[in-house]
């Protein structure tokens, strides 16, 4: 009997580690394009997809990547990211791509993670100051000056920035391990937050005074995209 149930909690462990460590699911046929019609779908994994037969070239390309990002934010940066939402075909591929623009002198794509994904940025124009800090208890800090041609890994999960450093526009194309990453932006979570954090906790979290607390929270808290 206690081997049955020390098998049955064996069972039981190995299945919760699969779903701890599990990212996007793995499709089971050559692609899954996403679709909304039930009518014209079929069930895959679970999920809505394009009956195979009716996908097409469109759904597996995207147009525009070239064209640069609108920076007039108060951060001087657009991220463009290309996820299985505008192309569908990305759908169970488990990747997802961005194009990020940075206006000179100080440019910034602020410090954030990715809750569903790690990521590989390229610089393909300009000179950025790229980083990322690892988890506790050490934050210990990775960062380097980038040029064109160089690129950079962020960790899974880990916060990280980007930021031009040079007196020219900088282009930075990243790579995302899943569809669909997810971003959450530091600052925004923290002192843009609906509704607010009670000013208590980030004075005491942040060694900061109430009153810059406050101040923080009522300001536009936008994202670069």
């Amino acid at each position: 009997m206690k081997v049955a149930n020390l098998l049955v909690a064996f069972a039981l462990l190995a299945l919760a580690s699969s779903f701890v460590t599990a990212y996007d699911p793995s499709p089971l046929q050559d692609f899954c394009v996403g679709i909304n019609d039930a009518d014209a779908a079929v069930l895959v994994n679970g999920k809505l997809c394009k009956n195979p037969s009716f996908a097409t070239i469109e759904d597996f390309t995207y147009s525009g990547f070239d064209v640069r990002g609108n920076t007039s934010n108060q951060l001087r940066a657009h991220v463009n990211l290309i996820t299985a939402d505008l192309m569908p075909g990305l759908n169970t591929l488990g990747v997802s791509l961005a194009r990020i623009d940075f206006e000179p002198n100080g440019g910034l794509n602020p410090p954030h993670y990715h809750p569903r994904g790690s990521e590989v940025l390229l610089v393909l124009e300009g000179t950025l100051y790229a980083g990322f800090v690892t988890s506790n208890p050490d934050h210990r800090l990775f960062a380097k000056i980038l040029k064109a041609g160089d690129f950079i890994a962020f960790p899974f999960g880990l916060v990280h920035f980007q930021m031009n450093v040079g007196k020219t526009p900088a282009v930075a194309i990243a790579a995302l391990t899943s569809q669909n990453p997810g971003v959450n932006t530091v600052a925004n979570a923290i002192f843009g937050a609906h509704w607010p954090i009670n000013p208590e906790v980030l004075t005491t979290a942040f060694h900061l005074d109430k009153n810059i607390v406050e101040d923080l929270q009522t300001q536009n808290w936008v994202n670069p995209s």
